[in-house]
């Protein structure tokens, strides 16, 4: 049976208000323009999307042609997860390299600035700050984007974040909504699932979005994870005992609720994303995040006819679509007045031809990197052509694999002639090879999340006794004990984090060992 869909009409409307959609290309695609003058009040831009600042801008200016309150959504944390500089890593630190400063100013600081580099693009919601507690260090799919792991840290951070990021125009998404910092699975592939009490997810997880709700935040976004002590049946993202009873009542929450990406697998391998998109709205969600895996028309539509056809059936309340979808139009209306008062048009010109974050702006990201980097050990300052080592294992799909990290590339340019070579659980007696290609050269090996995987382990204490001088950079969670005659955790693998490891490689800056 076939379901006749005005576009017109006030529900269907409602339905394209509440999507989040991706699209592919660097210029606005006909059928999007076409949903925005439907109805469609949010887009979201992903890597594919992003070439210059220029473009992005233009990109922006184009969309807002159709309708001048679009909401035009990023993943933008900073730090490992970037997409303004998806090709050359970002100018700022992560969570964790902000947390282990622990310095609420200079958050705050870097919020801001990274928030007035969106503005000036035209984009006015990021998906961050992550508030999760990252308590399991074995965490998939959290790790460096946590401000850490004491509950208190995390909370004043995330606050700090929120305050610096929405004083710049751009509205915060509080995320992982109840918590995803206690997850051995990442929701991505399945559906995670976090086994404690209530007193401890009250304790723990629930206080840093306390802390969201009371710095202000515009947005939350659920997480896909089942939590049994709150609702034994639904995951976050379509409990209704999880976003109305705990977040809208208990909480007090009065802002935009957006679901996490409803084609990741623990929604889509559960309910399909037609239905658990159905179940989100009717749970209390507001708005349904869509598009970095599913980025065209047809999805647009197909969750809009399941949106319409469950309220003409009576399983979804109109007034419960007209609710979420009047929570995004007052969103937007809020950013509009935040570009106003700011005196400067989201579309404004950027500088021809640069990256997108880059152009006149504030190092405070640079400042912040330097200022995260933890030493243990000492060396004599590298002076001549190294070679780097770089451990690796498969990136996360919210990381993704497009971005580059490590040392080498900024080692490179203050050592020419430095090389690297790329080794994972695959390579075939990865220390013969690494002394192979290094021969006489310094050995800098870099890795991510060390204490994750046991073969880069036994690989780095084979390798320093082999060679006592290597120099370990460890750009994940520093879990694992210092190896190496200097050990140097960046706490990320941004661009600015490998930078700053470079500066102190080559400068020979470090502690003897107690």
């Amino acid at each position: 049976m076939t379901t006749l869909i005005s576009t017109t009409d006030t529900v269907t409307r409602d339905a394209l208000a509440v999507l989040q959609p991706g699209f592919t290309g660097t210029t606005a695609p006909d059928w999007v323009l076409r949903r925005v003058d439907e109805g469609l009040a949010s887009v979201a831009l992903f890597g594919r999307n992003i070439r210059t600042a220029e473009q992005v801008s233009a990109l922006t200016a184009r969309l807002r042609a159709e309708r001048d309150d679009l909401l035009v959504a990023i993943d933008e944390e900073g730090g490992d997860v970037t997409r303004l500089e998806v090709r050359t890593g970002s100018s700022f630190p992560g969570n964790l390299a902000l947390g282990h400063v622990d310095d609420v100013e200079l958050t705050r600081a870097v919020a801001r600035e990274l928030g007035r580099r969106l503005a000036e693009c035209g984009v006015n919601l990021n998906w961050a700050p992550s508030a999760d507690v990252n308590s399991n260090p074995g965490n998939p799919i959290i790790g460096v984007r946590s401000f850490g792991a004491d509950t208190q840290l995390v909370a004043r951070h995330t606050a700090a974040y929120i305050e610096g990021l929405q004083a710049a125009g751009v509205a915060a998404c509080t995320k992982h909504f109840p918590g995803h910092g206690d997850t051995a699975i990442d929701s991505h592939h399945a559906m995670p699932r976090i086994d404690v009490d209530l007193e401890t997810l009250h304790a723990r997880e629930l206080v840093p979005f306390r802390a969201a709700i009371a710095a202000g935040s515009k947005c939350v976004m659920s997480a896909h994870i089942l939590l049994p002590a709150l609702d034994p049946d639904h995951p976050g993202t379509v409990s209704p005992r999880i976003l109305t009873g705990l977040l809208r009542e208990e909480m007090g929450y009065d802002g935009l609720i957006v679901t996490d990406a409803v084609e990741m697998q623990a929604i889509a391998g559960t309910y399909g994303i037609e239905r658990g998109s159905v179940l989100a709205i009717a749970a209390g969600a507001d708005a349904l995040c869509v598009g970095g895996g599913l980025e065209d028309d047809g999805t647009v539509q197909r969750l809009r006819d399941a949106l319409v056809a469950a309220v003409r059936s009576g399983e979804l309340a109109e007034d419960r679509l007209a609710d979420a979808a009047a929570r995004v139009r007052a969103l937007a209306s809020w950013t509009r007045g935040a570009r106003d008062g700011a005196g400067s048009e989201p579309g404004a010109a950027a500088h021809e031809g640069t990256a997108p974050s880059t152009g006149i702006a504030s190092d405070i990201g640079l400042v912040a990197a330097r200022r995260a980097v933890r030493v243990t050990g000492c060396a004599e300052p590298l002076t001549e052509a190294a070679y780097v080592a770089a451990f690796t294992s498969a990136s996360n799909i919210a990381v993704g694999d497009e971005t580059p990290w490590g040392v080498a590339a900024e080692l490179g340019r203050l050592l020419p002639g430095t090389e690297t070579d790329t080794y994972s659980s695959e390579t075939e007696e990865p220390v013969a090879a690494v002394l192979r290609a290094a021969a006489e050269r310094r050995v800098v090996v870099v890795v991510r999340d060390a204490h994750r995987h046991a073969w880069m382990t036994q690989a780095l204490d084979a390798l320093v006794a082999e060679r006592p001088n290597t120099v370990v950079v460890e750009m994940g969670v520093p879990q694992a004990a210092p190896r190496g005659a200097l050990h140097i955790a960046t706490h990320g693998a941004a661009r600015v984090c490998g930078l700053a490891a470079a500066e102190i490689i080559t400068a020979g800056t470090g502690h003897p060992r107690a």
